[in-house]
């Protein structure tokens, strides 16, 4: 709030140094002008603040679960219908009481899926903020269980540690708290789910970004190995430029990828007609569902639950992802 009052400040006095800047031999006319400026801009700020409170107050609690109908064709009739809920970017140090999560994870389970996956950042800066939250996140169950990856906050590099051994300490404390919770965490490592006789196959790799600042840990080979024979493979990698520098091409085996990291950057315009975030400045693939050109591998980009920085969300709502698979 303190920052939001200072950004006002700063925009009527830059609406005043315009008005006297511009000001012309009618003084008259020129207070008039300068007046309406002054107003313009008390007025956008306010309209500015209001949506940035709602943001915070309202929005950054609105869940939605965004549904896609996703046709597999070597998909075993088995798996038709199998629904896979994807959520990503929880933030935990972000959130400001249990209560919101538990709402959240009570959609979730409405959904009834039958598999959970996680597609990191569960924490901003250290483990110790997902410690308030243990019981709520064992709450979430499925028939074929819980699995995540690791995201680039994941690892502890946004703080500064006393030494390397609380840095390694805070990753293994990360990993142990993952066991208590019951969620499968996936290192460049895969499952094999089975049911009647058909098989489907989730990989996950530790975070991998384009970008110089990410850790680049992620080993989509490692990740495959042992699942070569199974025909539809799922990939869980935190940052969706994975997918379009490495995933397509060299496995053009992955037919499907389940990214998070970007959050559409909690703000923008989603509507019929219109879908716009600065996300897109930043992230070919910002949101939703990609196809590469040749329809063969597909992106999945989950908008985030949590938050990050700015503690609200404006036009890009925290999202909950439900894939239900079907046999085409």
């Amino acid at each position: 709030l303190p920052a939001l009052l200072l950004f006002i400040e700063w925009i009527v006095s830059l609406v005043l140094d315009v008005s006297r800047k511009r000001e012309d031999r009618d003084s008259l006319k020129s207070d008039s002008r300068r007046r309406f400026l002054l107003n313009l801009g008390i007025v956008g700020a306010g309209f500015l603040l209001s949506g940035m409170l709602a943001g915070i107050l309202r929005w950054a609690g609105s869940f939605r679960v965004h549904k896609v109908w996703f046709p597999v064709k070597k998909l075993h009739s088995a798996f038709h219908g199998y629904r896979i809920v994807q959520i990503s970017d929880l933030h935990l140090g972000s959130w400001a009481s249990v209560t919101e999560l538990d709402r959240a994870i009570d959609l979730i389970l409405e959904q009834k899926p039958d598999l959970i996956v996680f597609t990191g950042d569960l924490v901003n800066y250290s483990t110790a903020e997902a410690l308030p939250f243990e019981a709520a996140l064992r709450r979430l169950r499925a028939p074929d269980g819980v699995l995540a990856i690791l995201g680039n906050h994941d690892y502890g590099g946004y703080t500064r540690w006393p030494s390397a051994y609380a840095k390694r300490k805070n990753l293994a404390d990360l990993k142990s708290f993952y066991q208590r919770i019951g969620w499968k965490l996936l290192n460049n490592e895969n499952v094999v789910i089975q049911r009647e006789g058909g098989t489907i196959a989730i990989a996950g790799v530790e975070n991998w970004g384009a970008h110089s600042r990410f850790p680049k840990r992620g080993n989509v080979l490692q990740a495959l190995n042992g699942i070569e024979h199974i025909p539809v493979k799922i990939l869980l990698s935190h940052d969706p430029t994975h997918w379009q520098n490495i995933v397509i091409e060299k496995t053009p085996e992955i037919l499907l990828t389940l990214s998070g990291h970007t959050h559409g950057m909690q703000f923008g315009i989603e509507t019929a007609g219109i879908r716009w975030s600065p996300a897109k400045y930043f992230y070919r693939h910002w949101a939703g569902l990609y196809a590469n050109p040749d329809q063969t591998q597909f992106l999945y980009v989950n908008r985030g639950l949590g938050n990050i920085g700015y503690p609200g969300r404006i036009g890009i709502y925290p999202e909950i992802t439900l894939i239900e698979l079907l046999s085409d």
